[in-house]
Protein backbone atom coordinates (compact mmCIF):
# COMPACT_ATOMS: atom_id res chain seq x y z
CA UNK A 1 0.00 0.00 0.00
CA UNK A 2 1.15 3.53 -0.71
CA UNK A 3 2.35 5.69 2.16
CA UNK A 4 -0.35 7.78 3.87
CA UNK A 5 -1.28 11.01 2.14
CA UNK A 6 -3.26 12.49 5.02
CA UNK A 7 -2.42 12.35 8.72
CA UNK A 8 -5.20 13.68 10.95
CA UNK A 9 -4.47 14.80 14.51
CA UNK A 10 -6.77 13.73 17.34
CA UNK A 11 -6.29 14.87 20.97
CA UNK A 12 -5.28 11.96 23.19
CA UNK A 13 -7.77 13.04 25.84
CA UNK A 14 -10.61 12.74 23.30
CA UNK A 15 -10.15 9.13 22.19
CA UNK A 16 -13.76 8.94 20.97
CA UNK A 17 -12.64 11.08 18.04
CA UNK A 18 -10.38 8.34 16.69
CA UNK A 19 -13.27 6.51 15.06
CA UNK A 20 -14.57 9.76 13.60
CA UNK A 21 -11.13 10.53 12.20
CA UNK A 22 -11.01 7.18 10.46
CA UNK A 23 -14.51 7.71 9.15
CA UNK A 24 -13.61 10.94 7.40
CA UNK A 25 -11.14 9.18 5.14
CA UNK A 26 -7.82 10.03 6.76
CA UNK A 27 -5.11 7.59 5.71
CA UNK A 28 -3.53 7.72 9.18
CA UNK A 29 -4.61 9.04 12.58
CA UNK A 30 -2.12 10.75 14.88
CA UNK A 31 -3.18 10.65 18.51
CA UNK A 32 -1.55 13.66 20.12
CA UNK A 33 -0.19 13.56 23.66
CA UNK A 34 1.86 16.71 23.16
CA UNK A 35 0.34 20.05 22.14
CA UNK A 36 -3.28 18.91 22.28
CA UNK A 37 -3.19 17.86 25.96
CA UNK A 38 -2.73 20.23 28.90
CA UNK A 39 0.26 19.56 31.17
CA UNK A 40 -1.91 18.43 34.07
CA UNK A 41 -3.87 15.99 31.93
CA UNK A 42 -1.12 13.91 30.32
CA UNK A 43 -1.47 10.87 32.58
CA UNK A 44 -5.27 10.90 32.39
CA UNK A 45 -5.04 11.12 28.62
CA UNK A 46 -2.89 8.00 28.45
CA UNK A 47 -5.33 6.17 30.73
CA UNK A 48 -8.29 7.19 28.57
CA UNK A 49 -6.47 6.19 25.41
CA UNK A 50 -5.54 2.76 26.73
CA UNK A 51 -9.14 1.49 26.54
CA UNK A 52 -9.52 2.72 22.95
CA UNK A 53 -6.40 1.51 21.18
CA UNK A 54 -6.97 -1.37 18.78
CA UNK A 55 -4.17 -3.53 17.43
CA UNK A 56 -6.27 -4.24 14.34
CA UNK A 57 -6.42 -0.52 13.50
CA UNK A 58 -3.26 1.01 14.93
CA UNK A 59 -2.55 4.71 15.19
CA UNK A 60 0.48 6.97 15.18
CA UNK A 61 1.23 8.40 18.63
CA UNK A 62 2.78 11.83 19.00
CA UNK A 63 4.56 11.78 22.31
CA UNK A 64 5.98 14.60 24.39
CA UNK A 65 9.55 15.67 23.74
CA UNK A 66 12.68 14.18 25.17
CA UNK A 67 13.24 17.26 27.35
CA UNK A 68 9.90 16.89 29.17
CA UNK A 69 8.76 15.03 32.27
CA UNK A 70 6.38 12.88 30.24
CA UNK A 71 8.77 11.53 27.62
CA UNK A 72 9.67 8.21 29.23
CA UNK A 73 6.09 7.29 30.12
CA UNK A 74 4.81 8.32 26.69
CA UNK A 75 7.48 6.36 24.83
CA UNK A 76 6.89 3.24 26.91
CA UNK A 77 3.14 3.59 26.37
CA UNK A 78 3.85 3.46 22.64
CA UNK A 79 4.79 -0.22 23.03
CA UNK A 80 1.05 -0.94 23.03
CA UNK A 81 0.12 -3.03 19.96
CA UNK A 82 -2.46 -0.41 19.06
CA UNK A 83 0.37 2.03 18.32
CA UNK A 84 2.02 1.41 14.97
CA UNK A 85 4.49 4.28 14.91
CA UNK A 86 5.74 7.09 17.11
CA UNK A 87 5.95 10.74 16.10
CA UNK A 88 9.00 12.28 17.74
CA UNK A 89 8.41 16.02 18.26
CA UNK A 90 11.22 18.53 17.80
CA UNK A 91 13.56 15.84 16.54
CA UNK A 92 16.94 17.54 16.69
CA UNK A 93 19.45 14.69 16.59
CA UNK A 94 19.99 11.00 15.99
CA UNK A 95 20.06 10.62 19.76
CA UNK A 96 16.46 11.83 19.99
CA UNK A 97 15.36 9.07 17.62
CA UNK A 98 17.42 6.45 19.43
CA UNK A 99 15.96 7.49 22.79
CA UNK A 100 12.42 7.03 21.47
CA UNK A 101 13.13 3.64 19.96
CA UNK A 102 14.88 2.36 23.07
CA UNK A 103 11.67 2.83 25.06
CA UNK A 104 8.94 2.05 22.53
CA UNK A 105 10.12 -1.38 21.46
CA UNK A 106 11.82 -0.30 18.25
CA UNK A 107 8.71 0.90 16.48
CA UNK A 108 8.99 3.13 13.38
CA UNK A 109 9.58 6.80 14.08
CA UNK A 110 8.14 9.79 12.25
CA UNK A 111 10.73 12.49 12.85
CA UNK A 112 9.04 15.87 13.23
CA UNK A 113 11.47 18.54 12.08
CA UNK A 114 10.35 21.80 13.66
CA UNK A 115 13.46 23.57 14.95
CA UNK A 116 16.60 25.09 13.47
CA UNK A 117 18.67 22.38 15.17
CA UNK A 118 16.52 19.68 13.63
CA UNK A 119 16.78 21.17 10.17
CA UNK A 120 20.55 21.51 10.50
CA UNK A 121 20.77 17.80 11.33
CA UNK A 122 18.07 16.62 8.94
CA UNK A 123 20.43 14.52 6.81
CA UNK A 124 21.61 12.59 9.87
CA UNK A 125 18.10 12.21 11.25
CA UNK A 126 16.79 10.93 7.91
CA UNK A 127 19.45 8.22 7.92
CA UNK A 128 18.97 7.22 11.55
CA UNK A 129 17.88 3.61 12.21
CA UNK A 130 14.12 3.36 12.59
CA UNK A 131 13.14 6.62 10.95
CA UNK A 132 10.23 5.85 8.63
CA UNK A 133 9.44 9.34 7.39
CA UNK A 134 10.32 13.00 7.85
CA UNK A 135 7.55 15.43 8.81
CA UNK A 136 7.70 19.23 8.63
CA UNK A 137 6.50 20.98 11.78
CA UNK A 138 6.15 24.23 9.91
CA UNK A 139 4.35 26.28 12.57
CA UNK A 140 6.92 25.66 15.32
CA UNK A 141 9.71 26.02 12.77
CA UNK A 142 8.45 29.48 11.84
CA UNK A 143 8.38 30.40 15.50
CA UNK A 144 11.90 29.12 16.14
CA UNK A 145 13.33 31.11 13.23
CA UNK A 146 11.07 34.14 13.80
CA UNK A 147 9.62 33.84 10.29
CA UNK A 148 6.47 35.85 9.62
CA UNK A 149 3.37 33.64 9.81
CA UNK A 150 2.24 34.68 6.32
CA UNK A 151 5.63 34.22 4.67
CA UNK A 152 5.16 30.84 2.99
CA UNK A 153 7.85 31.62 0.44
CA UNK A 154 10.40 31.87 3.24
CA UNK A 155 9.78 28.21 4.09
CA UNK A 156 10.41 26.85 0.61
CA UNK A 157 14.19 26.38 1.00
CA UNK A 158 13.59 24.34 4.14
CA UNK A 159 10.91 22.24 2.47
CA UNK A 160 13.41 21.50 -0.29
CA UNK A 161 15.93 20.35 2.34
CA UNK A 162 13.42 17.86 3.73
CA UNK A 163 12.57 16.49 0.30
CA UNK A 164 16.22 16.12 -0.66
CA UNK A 165 17.24 14.52 2.65
CA UNK A 166 14.40 12.02 2.48
CA UNK A 167 15.31 11.04 -1.06
CA UNK A 168 19.01 10.60 -0.31
CA UNK A 169 18.18 8.47 2.75
CA UNK A 170 15.82 6.28 0.75
CA UNK A 171 12.76 7.34 2.73
CA UNK A 172 9.27 7.95 1.37
CA UNK A 173 8.56 11.54 0.36
CA UNK A 174 8.16 13.69 3.50
CA UNK A 175 4.96 15.01 5.04
CA UNK A 176 4.18 18.72 4.89
CA UNK A 177 2.95 20.73 7.86
CA UNK A 178 -0.57 21.79 8.71
CA UNK A 179 -2.80 24.36 7.08
CA UNK A 180 -4.15 26.55 9.86
CA UNK A 181 -7.14 27.90 7.89
CA UNK A 182 -9.68 25.24 8.87
CA UNK A 183 -12.62 26.81 7.05
CA UNK A 184 -10.72 27.79 3.89
CA UNK A 185 -10.94 24.69 1.72
CA UNK A 186 -9.43 26.45 -1.28
CA UNK A 187 -6.35 27.45 0.70
CA UNK A 188 -5.89 23.95 2.09
CA UNK A 189 -6.17 22.50 -1.41
CA UNK A 190 -3.71 25.04 -2.83
CA UNK A 191 -1.17 24.39 -0.08
CA UNK A 192 -1.51 20.64 -0.55
CA UNK A 193 -1.02 20.96 -4.32
CA UNK A 194 2.06 23.12 -3.76
CA UNK A 195 3.47 20.54 -1.36
CA UNK A 196 2.87 17.74 -3.88
CA UNK A 197 4.43 19.77 -6.68
CA UNK A 198 7.59 20.36 -4.64
CA UNK A 199 8.18 16.74 -3.75
CA UNK A 200 6.15 16.03 -0.61
CA UNK A 201 4.12 12.86 -0.32
CA UNK A 202 1.54 13.82 2.29
CA UNK A 203 0.29 16.50 4.64
CA UNK A 204 -0.73 16.91 8.26
CA UNK A 205 -4.38 17.79 8.93
CA UNK A 206 -5.87 19.39 12.02
CA UNK A 207 -9.54 19.04 11.05
CA UNK A 208 -11.58 16.42 9.18
CA UNK A 209 -12.66 19.12 6.71
CA UNK A 210 -9.12 19.17 5.34
CA UNK A 211 -8.72 15.48 4.61
CA UNK A 212 -10.52 15.22 1.27
CA UNK A 213 -8.57 18.11 -0.27
CA UNK A 214 -5.28 16.64 0.91
CA UNK A 215 -6.08 13.15 -0.37
CA UNK A 216 -7.06 14.58 -3.74
CA UNK A 217 -3.90 16.65 -4.04
CA UNK A 218 -1.68 13.66 -3.35
CA UNK A 219 -3.52 11.27 -5.66
CA UNK A 220 -2.71 10.96 -9.34
CA UNK A 221 -6.31 11.53 -10.39
CA UNK A 222 -8.08 9.89 -13.30
CA UNK A 223 -6.78 12.38 -15.87
CA UNK A 224 -3.16 11.72 -14.93
CA UNK A 225 -3.71 7.99 -14.76
CA UNK A 226 -5.28 8.02 -18.21
CA UNK A 227 -2.28 9.95 -19.52
CA UNK A 228 0.08 7.49 -17.84
CA UNK A 229 -1.67 4.56 -19.47
CA UNK A 230 -1.41 6.21 -22.89
CA UNK A 231 2.29 6.86 -22.37
CA UNK A 232 3.04 3.29 -21.30
CA UNK A 233 0.99 1.82 -24.14
CA UNK A 234 2.59 4.12 -26.72
CA UNK A 235 6.09 3.37 -25.49
CA UNK A 236 5.39 -0.36 -25.58
CA UNK A 237 4.06 -0.19 -29.10
CA UNK A 238 7.05 1.89 -30.27
CA UNK A 239 9.50 -0.84 -29.17
CA UNK A 240 12.24 1.64 -28.31
CA UNK A 241 11.60 4.10 -31.12
CA UNK A 242 10.86 7.77 -30.46
CA UNK A 243 7.19 8.40 -29.69
CA UNK A 244 4.98 11.35 -28.81
CA UNK A 245 1.85 11.42 -26.66
CA UNK A 246 -0.49 14.40 -26.63
CA UNK A 247 2.00 16.30 -28.78
CA UNK A 248 4.93 15.82 -26.40
CA UNK A 249 7.92 13.55 -26.74
CA UNK A 250 8.12 10.60 -24.38
CA UNK A 251 11.68 10.16 -23.11
CA UNK A 252 12.92 7.90 -20.33
CA UNK A 253 12.04 10.23 -17.40
CA UNK A 254 8.51 10.77 -18.74
CA UNK A 255 7.97 7.03 -19.11
CA UNK A 256 9.38 6.44 -15.62
CA UNK A 257 6.95 8.98 -14.15
CA UNK A 258 4.00 7.37 -15.93
CA UNK A 259 4.97 3.95 -14.62
CA UNK A 260 5.42 5.36 -11.10
CA UNK A 261 1.90 6.81 -11.07
CA UNK A 262 0.41 3.56 -12.28
CA UNK A 263 2.42 1.54 -9.78
CA UNK A 264 1.30 3.78 -6.91
CA UNK A 265 -2.32 3.45 -7.97
CA UNK A 266 -2.06 -0.34 -8.15
CA UNK A 267 -0.34 -0.59 -4.76
CA UNK A 268 -2.90 1.63 -3.01
CA UNK A 269 -5.32 -1.26 -2.69
CA UNK A 270 -2.76 -3.88 -1.65
CA UNK A 271 -3.11 -5.55 1.73
CA UNK A 272 0.14 -4.65 3.57
CA UNK A 273 -0.06 -1.37 5.52
CA UNK A 274 2.27 1.56 4.82
CA UNK A 275 5.79 1.17 6.17
CA UNK A 276 5.29 3.86 8.80
CA UNK A 277 2.27 1.90 10.07
CA UNK A 278 4.13 -1.38 10.32
CA UNK A 279 6.05 -2.52 13.35
CA UNK A 280 9.51 -3.54 12.28
CA UNK A 281 12.47 -4.54 14.38
CA UNK A 282 14.76 -4.12 11.41
CA UNK A 283 17.03 -1.08 11.33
Amino acid sequence: MAEPRSYLFVPADRPERIAKARGCGADAVIVDLEDAVAPGAKSRARDALLATLDAARPVVLRINGRDTLWFDDDARFAMHPGVAAVMCPKASSVDDVAAVRSLCGGKPVLALIETARGMAAVDLIAGAPGVARLVFGSIDFQLDLDIDDDSEEALQPYRAMLVLSARVAGLPAPVDGVSVAIDDAARTAAEARRARATGFGGKLCIHPKQVAAVNTAFSAGEARLAWARRVVEAAGAARGAAVAVDGKMVDAPVLARARRWLSAENSASAAPPPSCLRHSDDD
